[in-house]
């Protein structure tokens, strides 16, 4: 049999009609879905202090995109970026004016109230890094280096990056996002997804997207799929038993992984970044079985086991 190989242009050319590539993030409601579906979730959760509070965060993050005017990416760039099958707009803390964002953000959380002594330090810390000990801290959170990364900080960073490529994602035009050789990363951004939704209606009807943990872009991937390893082998779904039916965690028997995966048609105001942090439980079951995460939640961050 032969495969017929087609080019980027080719495949442009196509009608994808039926089945959109990308979902690109809403400016005026991407951040404000999510803190309302944190508050929603916080009620019955064992963590819900802490959900509650990135809510609050969300909230911030609400009114600053919405004023963000972030430099989009020039013809050359996007030119490369197809020409190469690589993300538009890669992850690099460096590359972008996000300071001034997460000081207002730290500003905000405080302003809301109920600072607890502990997070009082961690704000206090962060407004007393110099930026290039902030733009370190940022890039080994985007590239995943998880021995230089602190814990407590790195949500507060993560939601001032989230701030700049999610606006940046919203103004994209669809017709200038690459298709990206490495399966299961953003092809806006690069980053992995945090968890991926099955939505209803329109012309996303049935389809399951992978969220990006970073810039909020979803992407159509084909279900009963490993999203980690793009193996169809050894799929299974995972829930707690009168818990959440909307949610699930996806496992691979291939690669050991897992990430977690809503259906809109049983919930509809699942939102895949403030699910997957509401559903701890969830995470310790799939840990009891041998699974691990395919990717931390932007939010909450794994300390790393002291040496002994």
């Amino acid at each position: 049999m032969v495969q017929r190989i087609l080019d980027p242009g080719q495949i442009e050319s196509l009608d994808h009609t039926s089945i959109p590539r990308n979902r690109l993030p809403e400016r005026a409601t991407t951040f404000a879905a999510r803190a309302a579906r944190m508050r929603k979730l916080a009620d019955t959760n064992p963590i819900g202090g802490y959900v509650r509070l990135m809510a609050t965060l969300a909230d911030a993050q609400q009114k600053l995109v919405e004023k963000a005017e972030t430099p989009m990416p020039s013809e050359a760039t996007i030119k490369q970026a197809q020409e190469h099958s690589m993300p538009l707009i890669p992850a690099q803390a460096s590359s972008q004016a996000w300071h001034g964002i997460l000081y207002r953000l730290l500003d905000s959380v405080e302003a809301a109230g109920a600072i607890t002594p502990p997070l009082a330090k961690v704000l206090d810390a962060l407004r007393a890094k110099t930026r290039p000990d902030l733009d370190a801290q940022a890039d080994a959170i985007l590239a995943y280096r998880y021995n230089e990364i602190e814990p407590a900080a790195a949500p507060f960073i993560m939601a001032a990056l989230q701030v700049v490529w999610t606006d940046l994602a919203s103004r994209l035009d669809q017709r200038d996002i690459p298709y990206v050789d490495a399966p299961g990363v953003c092809p806006v951004c690069g980053s992995l997804p945090v968890a991926s939704i099955v939505r209803v209606g329109g012309q996303y009807q049935g389809y399951r997207y992978l969220q990006c943990g970073l810039c909020a872009n979803e992407w159509h991937m084909v279900r009963a799929k490993c999203s980690n390893c793009d193996s169809t082998k050894g799929i299974a779904y995972h829930g707690i038993e009168g818990g959440n039916e909307a949610l699930k965690a996806e496992s691979c028997d291939e690669c050991h992984t897992y990430r977690k995966i809503g259906y809109q048609e049983k919930d509809y105001d699942i939102e895949p970044l403030a699910d997957d942090l509401a559903s701890l439980m969830l995470d310790l079951l799939m840990n009891d079985a041998g699974y691990q995460r395919s990717a931390p939640n932007p939010l909450l961050w794994p300390e790393l086991p002291s040496e002994a």
